[in-house]
């Protein structure tokens, strides 16, 4: 078993699919769209077989519940994600240039990594985490 998708919830596909693409680096892998609904899905050129679905709130979840989902996405309350790379450092200059909000500048956590954070333009939590080494 592997993972193939997870997905996040955007308030507009257009900027998500630019934040993603274009700041983030990802690849768009599909942008499909059949009447009013678009299947929009990212992914890391190094993963092909990963992809990260951009959602809007509607189908599948219930109608009485998308009003509530769009007022957690407003705040940030949502889940985010989370990308491993080289250097965090470098990174978080070239996401914080292009005027994402930042959460966290890079620190060295407890854990045993050296991370950032950011929100998307949907308010989800994006991290950025570079594994420390565990050499002196």
């Amino acid at each position: 078993m592997k993972l193939s998708h997870t997905f996040l919830f955007v308030h507009d596909q257009d900027a998500a699919m630019k934040f993603y693409r274009d700041v983030v680096g990802l690849e768009v892998r599909t942008d499909e769209s059949v009447e009013d609904y678009r299947w929009l899905t990212v992914g890391p050129a190094d993963q092909p077989d990963i992809e990260i679905g951009l959602s809007l709130v509607g189908p599948p979840v219930p109608p009485t519940d998308h009003e509530a989902l769009n007022a957690l996405l407003a705040k940030g309350s949502l889940q985010g994600i989370i990308f491993e790379l080289d250097d965090v450092d470098a990174k978080f200059e070239q996401v914080r240039a292009a005027g994402a909000e930042v959460l966290q500048e890079p620190i060295d956590q407890f854990y045993g990594v050296r991370d950032c954070a950011f929100r998307d333009p949907s308010g989800n939590m994006i991290r950025f985490s570079t594994p420390r080494s565990t050499t002196p």
